[in-house]
């Protein structure tokens, strides 16, 4: 029980040195446009590396998730509301888990 007094503070510390460095290292803006345009990506790339696995593994198969997850990508990229696409992700789980 000792340690996890250790293991907290080397994670605060590691957590801490990992937002101030950029901070300390770099002091005028960025120009360069690849580095740029990769950090304006970053915060998208990290978000759906974490949800699309979980999307896939929270239903009972794998397949429903993965129809879901189809259906909701093909909603979205037309124009459809947030609302319109989590409804529609639900019932086509519901209805492929029913199915399969």
């Amino acid at each position: 029980m000792k340690n996890i007094w250790l293991y907290i503070l080397v994670s605060a510390g590691v957590s801490y040195l990992i937002r101030v460095t950029p901070l300390v290292l770099i002091r005028r803006e960025i120009t360069n446009r690849t580095l740029r345009s990769f950090l304006y990506y970053v915060p998208y790339v990290t978000l759906a590396v974490m949800t699309f696995p979980a999307i896939v593994e929270a239903t009972r198969s794998p397949a429903a998730g993965a129809l879901a997850l189809i259906a909701g990508a093909v909603l979205a990229w037309r124009g459809g509301s947030l609302f319109l696409v989590a409804a529609a992700c639900c019932l086509v789980v519901l209805a492929s888990e029913w199915i399969l």
